[in-house]
């Protein structure tokens, strides 16, 4: 890869809206600050958390059109009274596809840059060629590397830091409910709100929970907004933490024996963070969104889901790097 170029000024980047995208964008992001770019990131509320560790400016994006605008409108005016050269070059980095997207930020006078797709080819003012059947980090990757002029392949490793703050409260939680190092499980059984129809629930979940259970080990779950009811009705014997951001949740993966997750937003935390994980995948997997990272084991049979078994020699593998 090409010498870090210093000093190319500020850059606003339209972060996708889950977090499981937003966790594999991360060796781009990184890409682009060691390449110099100033780093404004929009996006939702969590990402704030999230990124916190890598000391890079999250801009929460409103919900209403109109109020996103006008954000991107005064993010516009800041940086080019700070940078005139910033109203001069492309300067809002879509990971986005949508057409809407990149109109909202040509309506806020910013200049787009991405996938020159969807129709919306007009609107950037530097398009990427579009590569079909990319794994989602190397579409992020594509994205990044075109723009900033640079070649090499992406890093295995995603690279999320929790920050210390994090650190400090995952260390409090295991201490305050007796969590001891590489002696927990975290588990995810949820699938996540665009799951309606519940394809990534992996069935055995609850006989998964129970048998750790009758083994002696320690099972931990930490529920979204919305999940907390099921949590302790469905898992009783486990230790149920409530209200954790996803920094804590990343720095608690990394003391975990390992993190067993369907396919959606914690398991790709956990493995971004170095964690191990044991990803539990159905019939319909897409392989554009495995979890990427150092110590993950996938569980992806050719027919139907993974057995108890399964699940139960990955997480007996200890992690021994």
């Amino acid at each position: 890869m090409n010498a870090p170029v210093t000093a190319r000024g500020p850059l606003i980047v339209r972060l996708c809206n889950w977090v499981g995208e937003a966790v594999l964008s991360l060796p781009t992001l990184t890409l682009l600050a060691q390449q110099g770019y100033e780093l404004h990131l929009v996006g939702k509320r969590w990402a704030q958390s999230l990124f916190e560790g890598h000391g890079w400016q999250v801009h929460v994006r409103p919900a209403r059109r109109g109020d996103a605008i006008a954000q991107l409108k005064a993010l516009r005016r800041t940086l080019s009274d700070r940078d005139r050269h910033f109203s001069r070059r492309p300067n809002y980095l879509l990971f986005t596809s949508s057409f809407s997207s990149a109109l909202e930020g040509r309506l806020a006078g910013l200049r787009p840059a991405g996938y020159s797709r969807d129709g919306r080819g007009l609107l950037l003012a530097h398009g990427v060629p579009y590569q079909a059947g990319l794994h989602a980090a190397d579409d992020y990757w594509r994205i990044g590397t075109h723009f900033a002029g640079v070649h090499g392949p992406r890093p295995t490793a995603l690279g999320l830091q929790p920050s210390t703050t994090h650190q400090s409260k995952a260390q409090h939680l295991m201490h305050a409910h007796g969590l001891a190092e590489d002696q927990f499980v975290i588990l995810c059984p949820f699938s996540g709100a665009a799951d309606t129809t519940g394809k990534k629930h992996w069935p055995p979940f609850l006989q998964l929970a129970n048998t750790l259970h009758r083994e002696g080990v320690t099972t931990v779950l930490c529920p979204g907004p919305g999940e907390e009811t099921q949590a302790h009705a469905d898992y009783p014997n486990a230790v149920i933490l409530e209200g954790v951001d996803l920094g804590t949740y990343a720095a608690l993966s990394q003391h975990a024996r390992c993190t067993v997750s369907n396919d959606t937003g914690p398991g790709h935390l956990a493995a971004a963070a170095g964690g191990r994980l044991v990803s539990v995948l159905g019939p319909d997997a897409a392989d554009m969104w495995l979890a990427q990272g150092e110590h993950v084991t996938l569980l992806r049979p050719q027919q139907g889901w993974p057995s108890l078994e399964d699940a139960l020699g990955a997480i007996g593998r200890r992690r021994t790097a």
